[in-house]
């Protein structure tokens, strides 16, 4: 009996524990964690813009949310109630009071909503998953090819009509504040080279695939940082300040293999194997999966660039 009363013992202290453990078990992580592409319908345009959510500590809900333009912010807290979402962003680059305040709601494997702005107009958007990118293999390198001519404008066009981009002794020149310019080519992966000269306080940008910036800006002499020279606009930060005075050509080597960058800059290596989590602002849309052009940011001041060449890999 005295045997049996142990057992018996032994096993309801086991079954206690077991107990105890379902009751303390992680909770099922929400469907809405991930990082989403959006798509914004502002009427007369549809607009990219991107967003993260993740899990901090046992149920606190936070993020990331990049706009139509600016760099990606952080999200204090993700309301969420069954799938539907919701959270509040002060104003970045608008001069408002406004709070964006984003509403989404999961529909299967998609995000719809809608977004009020820091202008005060609300816009529905619908959103996806974001691929991950990732490669099975190492590229294979294709044959160099020239993007710019060094005579013309061939090969690329104006994102706007105020077109202000001209070719001139072999470099390509935006003068004055205007247009971007954008490649008519696409392409998935692969490593470019381009050079980069600009005046004091100048400011422009690379965007790969059309979608990430790699910031061209006068910075010399200061600390890195994700918006400055080197930087993957908001979200990957150089190891040190690369750019050289203003006036003097800038090299940039920079290679792009599913969402893993890195960028040399005048012989350095600034950032080296990272990955990009999604689009930054000023992005042409927010279709990840697809190929996509180089585009070049002329809308910020006076730039010029050269010896513009991209490997595609095959």
């Amino acid at each position: 009996m005295k045997k049996l009363f142990t057992l018996i013992t032994l096993f309801a202290g086991t079954m206690a524990f077991a107990q105890d453990h379902d009751d303390h078990a992680a909770p099922k992580e929400p469907a809405i964690i991930g990082r989403w592409d959006l798509t914004v319908d502002q009427g007369d345009k549809l607009v990219p813009s991107w967003l993260e959510v993740k899990l901090s500590g046992v149920k606190t809900l936070v993020g990331y949310f990049v706009a139509e333009g600016g760099s990606a912010r952080p999200i204090s807290i993700v309301n969420n109630d069954n799938g539907k979402i919701n959270f509040i962003i002060p104003p970045q680059w608008d001069r408002t009071n406004i709070d964006m305040i984003f509403n989404g709601e999961l529909q299967g494997d998609k995000l719809v909503g809608t977004i009020r702005n820091s202008r005060g107009e609300t816009q529905p958007f619908t959103g996806e998953r974001a691929p991950l990118l990732k490669r099975s293999a190492p590229p294979v390198w294709g044959t160099p090819v020239k993007l710019f001519n060094g005579k013309d404008l061939s090969g690329w066009h104006a994102q706007t009509k105020d077109n202000q981009w001209l070719a001139e002794n072999g470099v390509m020149k935006s003068p004055r504040s205007g247009s971007n310019i954008i490649t008519d080519q696409k392409f998935n992966d692969f490593k470019l080279h381009i050079e980069v000269k600009y005046p004091a306080g100048s400011n422009s940008g690379i965007y790969l695939r059309g979608r990430y910036e790699v910031q061209v800006e006068d910075n010399y002499g200061k600390e890195p940082s994700s918006t400055l020279f080197g930087g993957v606009y908001g979200f990957l930060t150089p190891n040190e300040m690369a750019a050289k005075k203003a006036g003097e050509w800038n090299v940039y080597e920079i290679t792009l293999i599913g969402r893993r960058v890195t960028v040399v800059a005048n012989g350095k290596t600034i950032i080296s194997d990272q990955i990009i989590p999604g689009i930054t602002g000023g992005a042409l849309d927010s279709k990840e999966g697809e190929p996509g052009p180089i585009f070049l940011q002329g809308d910020h001041g006076p730039v010029e660039y050269r010896n513009i060449i991209i490997t595609p890999a095959k």
